[in-house]
């Protein structure tokens, strides 16, 4: 690479520092949510394949309102982000209140969708082939997890508010050791109630279900609690329960970017619902194979997620400064720096493929599928990368109708109705059907970068309201 390219795709030191300082806690946080989320799904398989079957379907299902929650978040975060690099509490305190409005309104339709709809949802997912005893055990051990993790909803979207308000805010460590404390809660709780230790009834999948909901009230209590015992450090918390008002013209402005956001993050989760559900046609195996090969690629894909959430707070602080040729600058190196670390992740990811599955209590035709599904998913991680750092990009300067036609209308209108069509039509095995289906998005990451090169995310969104609030107080 020559001095010029270098200087272009490379930063320096202390770059890499600030980007880690953002990236590193995210990841630790997120690595041990997903490790321990990893061993869960290992205890549950211990027990069986229709228990650990039950609850990647139940799982599949919450992962649609997860996303939801995420995309809300991230709407009013955008705003938090670059209210935080302009210097405004008050900005950032609205941020704030907009979340807790706009998740409470999702909790109570989760709580619908799911009570109302949870075994029609469920059925969907076991109509390949397997016996009838199979699919109603596998039936009968979701709907049982995740009515239990109903409980679990409130806490865990009160912890998303808060949460992503401290990032925002370049507060990354609270939130990292919320999380440490919480899932190191979920695997002792797990062991105890799924393996019935300690004179605790053996629960199976109903005890994971037990541990989660545990897990997600003692993360809230501890971020909760930071949050508000710091006022100093924090004070874009003070006075934020005082009431619920934010301004009228700011409230909506959060509302035209938080929909489309919202609304392609539910999307997306939907289409890889459905894609799931495709899989799922060509065979029982296939369910319990996705739900291995899902589990560690989520382990693994926490680099790439940390990244793209670095690159949200990063640059979107940068447009919120005003300092957008410092902005293009660092999100053409961040962007570099994630697909490269990718390429080394896939690769490990894909070279642990044949061992991981062998853990499992299930058959030899699940480990060698879950092991064909593992090699592909980590070849194809600096893809996935790629895709990420663009979506991130858009979403820093507010650019969410862009990044809805971008990601889930991508997947639901390309990804998911060529999967259906080569499932039912044309009749393609798993396997290859799989690699196709990650392959596609390699149209998007071309979309991604031409839009990233134009420009066009460019946009400081929180100036009109900053010039807007200099005004009253200098009239006052």
């Amino acid at each position: 690479m020559t001095a010029s390219l270098r200087k272009k795709y490379i930063g320096s030191r202390a770059f890499y520092r600030t980007v880690l300082t953002v990236a590193v806690p995210i990841m630790i946080q997120n690595g041990i949510t997903q490790f321990v989320g990893m061993l869960d799904n290992i205890m549950v398989g211990l027990v069986g394949t229709e228990q650990m079957t039950g609850v990647s379907i139940a799982n599949t299902l919450i992962f649609v309102f997860n996303l939801a929650v995420f995309g809300a978040v991230s709407g009013a975060g955008i705003f938090g982000a670059q209210f935080y690099g302009s210097g405004n509490d008050a900005g950032v305190r609205s941020a704030f209140r907009f979340k807790l409005l706009i998740c409470a309104a999702l909790t109570a339709t989760g709580f619908a969708v799911f009570v109302l709809l949870g075994e029609p949802l469920i059925m969907l997912y076991l109509r390949g082939e397997g016996t009838p005893e199979m699919i109603a055990a596998s039936l009968g051990y979701a709907k049982e997890y995740l009515h239990i993790m109903l409980i679990g909803l409130v806490p865990f979207v009160l912890t998303q508010c808060y949460a992503g308000t401290l990032r925002e805010s370049g507060q990354t460590v609270v939130p990292m050791v919320a999380g440490i404390i919480s899932v190191l809660v979920n695997l002792c709780c797990n062991a105890i109630l799924i393996f019935g230790l300690l004179g605790f009834p053996k629960l199976g999948s109903a005890g994971a279900a037990i541990a989660t909901v545990i897990a997600r009230f003692v993360e809230l209590a501890i971020v909760l609690l930071w949050a508000h015992l710091h006022p100093n450090r924090c004070p874009y918390f003070v006075g934020a329960y005082r009431s619920m008002r934010i301004p009228k013209e700011l409230f909506f402005r959060i509302l035209r970017k938080t929909l489309p956001l919202m609304l392609n993050e539910t999307l997306w989760a939907g289409g890889m619902a459905l894609l799931s559900q495709a899989y799922s046609v060509h065979g029982y195996d296939v369910v319990a194979a996705d739900n291995i090969c899902r589990t560690i690629a989520n382990v693994f894909s926490v680099s790439f997620i940390a990244m793209g959430t670095a690159i949200g707070i990063i640059v979107g602080q940068l447009l919120g400064a005003n300092k957008n040729e410092e902005a293009v600058d660092s999100n053409r190196k961040l962007i570099f720096f994630a697909v490269v670390i990718c390429v080394f992740i896939g690769g490990v990811m894909a070279a642990l493929a044949p061992v991981y599955p062998r853990i499992y209590n299930t058959t030899d035709a699940v480990r060698s599928l879950a092991a064909k599904f593992i090699v592909i998913a980590g070849l194809c991680m600096p893809i996935n990368s790629l895709a990420s750092a663009c979506y991130f990009t858009l979403r820093s300067g507010g650019k969410t109708l862009i990044t809805f036609f971008f990601d889930s209308f991508y997947v639901c209108v390309l990804t998911v109705p060529l999967a259906m069509l080569l499932t039912h039509a044309v009749g393609i095995s798993i396997v290859p059907l799989y690699l196709i289906c990650q392959l596609v998005d390699l149209g998007k990451c071309a979309v991604g970068m031409i839009l990233i090169k134009k420009g066009i995310w460019i946009h400081n969104i929180v100036e009109e309201e900053n010039h807007e609030e200099h005004r009253v107080l200098s009239e006052a």
